[in-house]
């Protein structure tokens, strides 16, 4: 996995929708954005992504350490040093250099060194699946930012209608009471309604704003970047079974397979842990030179204290025979962290069926609620309709219109809002099933079964 896939640049102009606004001296961006697109910044941009992307990079070189610990080393020593006192009068030296040049590889580490590689390999099939996990989580957080943003501005149409409607009204309270034939305290009444509709206007215009914001932190882009946002809440009939998802979450959610990566992880480091009881081998080869002189031979070649040539070459073992159980104690500390593992493992799974069932459940809650609302908004937009003649034929109240334009408004926002939930339970759905958005689990899921 290529770092600079993740880190690139994502291109601002969308779908070639990229305009710039200026108002005084301050610039805003404006963007027009589906919520693939939306998806797309999230993906570039997200600090989440980056800092998981980071934590992959750390096990890529994590890996990359445990695999050259089996391989050569070249090690050079070299020191100067002065000579005082009187060691050989005779000699007019008063310094001393010495150069040693040394390879080493080990050649049997006790299953030590392989074992640490296999730890690693794992480990970084697991950090891959926990990037993948976050990245997940991070679009259907966006997708449901998005949704939210959506139901925000079908609440300020929502809103706007209900002032549209109340203006119209209190103008035909205003000419019935001009004409003498409504009393004043409808005239009041229908101002108050008005007023605490424009209230409620200004309020899910406020909603809407903060909505964009939350989408612009998650998606990346400055808080105060304008997005025109091109979909609209639907609904798509869902006809996958609550069954078939949860056995697609615990055969492909990240998190699952990372768990059980973690418990093959801890088996490979009890097996570095009981490396301890084992000997280890290593080859060597070494070139020594000390003298007067810095990088040579002193040439008085005949006095074997001011000249030293020598070379090494050999096989070393060693074998700790008894370390006071500490090798014992650190297997028996691995495989307390195994069962660690596969309880964690179980959690994951336990967990990720749970939110299934939930995410499901809300589904098809807000889908069946979807067509009822639709019918009580007819209805209640015929109820107006009703009030509005009777009040204007002098049979109905005030009272009856006001109260049927507020069960209207609030029939229309619930309409939209069941809509959210069924979009948004959707994306959370998608999420716990563990639906894929970078990554192909199906090797590593091969790569599993054969460790």
């Amino acid at each position: 996995m290529n770092n600079n896939r993740f880190k690139k640049l994502t291109t601002l102009v969308i779908s070639g929708a990229m305009t710039m606004s200026v108002a005084g001296t301050a610039m805003a961006e404006t963007m027009d954005v589906n919520i693939e697109d939306c998806v797309n910044l999230a993906m570039a941009n997200n600090h989440t992504i980056r800092s998981a992307i980071d934590d992959y990079d750390s096990a890529v070189w994590a890996r990359h350490i445990a695999r050259r610990q089996h391989g050569p080393t070249l090690n050079w020593t070299s020191a100067a040093r002065r000579i005082g006192g009187n060691v050989y009068s005779a000699a007019d030296v008063n310094s001393l250099y010495s150069n040693t040049v040394s390879v080493s590889m080990p050649i049997y580490s006790g299953g030590q060194l392989e074992g640490a590689i296999k730890a690693a390999d794992l480990s970084l099939n697991a950090s891959e699946l926990a990037l993948e996990s976050t990245k997940q989580s991070v679009k259907a957080k966006t997708q449901a930012a998005y949704y939210n943003a959506l139901n925000c501005r079908n609440q300020i149409a929502v809103s706007q209608n209900s002032v549209k409607t109340l203006e119209e009204h209190l103008r035909n309270v205003n000419a019935q009471f001009t004409a003498g034939t409504v009393a004043k305290s409808d005239l009041l009444a229908s101002e108050v309604q008005l007023s605490n509709a424009q209230l409620n206007l200004v309020s899910s215009q406020n909603n809407y704003d903060l909505a964009i914001a939350n989408l612009n932190n998650i998606v990346g882009v400055p808080s105060g970047t304008k997005l025109n946002l091109k979909d609209e809440l639907g609904y798509i009939p869902y006809d996958i079974s609550l069954e078939q998802c949860s056995e697609y979450a615990q055969q492909n959610r990240p998190d699952i397979l990372a768990a059980d990566y973690r418990v093959k992880v801890a088996e490979a480091q009890r097996d570095v842990a009981a490396a301890g009881n084992l000997p280890k081998v290593n080859a060597s080869v070494s070139k020594s030179i000390a003298g007067d002189k810095a990088f040579g031979e002193d040439d008085r070649a005949t006095d074997p204290f001011y000249t030293q040539n020598n070379w090494y070459a050999g096989i070393g073992i060693s074998w700790d025979i008894f370390d006071n159980n500490v090798t014992q104690a650190k297997v028996k500390q691995a495989k307390a962290a195994i069962e660690k593992a596969k309880e964690a493992a179980q959690q994951a799974r336990d967990t990720g069926d749970l939110e299934v069932r939930t995410a499901y459940l809300n589904l098809t809650s807000a889908e069946k609620s979807i067509e009822t609302a639709k019918v009580a908004v007819e209805k209640a937009k015929e109820d107006y309709k009703i009030a509005q003649v009777r009040y204007s034929a002098g049979v109905g109240t005030n009272l009856d219109v006001m109260d049927a334009e507020e069960k209207l408004t609030a029939a229309q926002s619930t309409y939209y809002n069941t809509l959210y939930q069924y979009n948004n339970s959707k994306a959370d759905l998608d999420r716990a099933m563990g639906l894929m958005v970078d990554l192909d689990v199906s090797k590593l899921q091969e790569q599993l079964a054969k460790n």
